[in-house]
């Protein structure tokens, strides 16, 4: 049990440092790494990814309070963004926790790595939309928030992946997406925790200290390292060569990829 709750403290330190630094929200590290961790616990196989993604997402919740407190201090969140794309993100998020549910494990787990290999590629080609409009109107941000809702809560994030370079493409100044980013993961998180223990609530061969799909050791190890570890990296991300360590990180994601593909084998 010490084992696992240093592993579940270093896997949140690990978070809070990626959400602050990458705007990432540190899900693209927690959901495997939770994954790998809940083999290694024996815990039952067809709830593993299931549990990986709710439990990401509740640890989130706290990461992004931190992180977007951080960034908001620097005067790098556009809070009438956040306001106007919340709806969206609040629907879509709601969505893809209820279409996770009913997947089974290894369909959730091929998704994931087709995520991990897209936001990979794109982290080491340093592809980035072209700033070339505006921030849509209403109608037009619902639906892109509910796009990257639903991702998101499929795959276990904080969105910052996918909010990133659509604020982007609408000419928002990049530390000023990474901000707002972190801030957009609380709805994000928030409804898609709710998703996650609604749609897990009842569901037979949980193990013990689960509400729904969110084990709650790893979620406390996870939190109580990645509220401290947030606000360092979001002050990294204004002095570090941020694209650099994306492309050092995009190889990492490539071998976390390729290690849970081989698993379905």
């Amino acid at each position: 049990m010490f084992t696992t709750l240093i592993l579940y403290l270093a896997l949140g330190a690990v978070a809070g440092i990626l959400a602050g630094l990458l705007g990432i929200g540190g899900g693209l590290v927690i959901v495997p790494m939770l994954h790998f961790a809940f083999q290694w616990q024996g815990l039952p196989v067809e709830h593993q990814m299931h549990m990986a993604l709710g439990t990401s997402l509740a640890t989130i919740i706290m990461t992004s309070v931190a992180s977007y407190r951080a960034h908001d201090k620097l005067g790098a969140v556009r809070w009438d963004i956040f306001r106007s794309i919340t709806p969206g993100i609040i629907v879509g998020t709601l969505l893809g926790s209820w279409l996770a549910a009913r997947m089974s494990t290894g369909i959730l787990k091929v998704v994931f790595v087709c995520f991990l290999y897209y936001v990979a590629t794109q982290m080491l080609m340093g592809i980035k939309p072209k700033p070339t409009r505006e921030i849509p109107g209403t109608t037009g941000i619902f639906g892109a928030g509910s796009i990257i809702g639903c991702v998101s809560s499929i795959v276990g994030i904080g969105g910052g992946t996918l909010t990133v370079p659509f604020m982007t493409w609408c000419n928002v100044q990049m530390h000023v997406a990474i901000g707002t980013a972190s801030a957009i993961g609380l709805p994000i998180a928030l409804a898609g925790t709710l998703g996650y223990v609604v749609n897990g609530w009842g569901v037979a061969g949980l193990p013990d200290w689960t509400i729904g799909f969110v084990y709650i050791p790893a979620l406390l190890g996870i939190i109580a390292a990645s509220v401290l570890t947030a606000p360092f990296g979001a002050r990294l991300a204004h002095s570090l060569p941020v694209s650099k360590l994306k492309r050092i990180f995009a190889i990492l994601l490539y071998a976390v990829a390729t290690k849970m593909l081989l698993s379905l084998f």
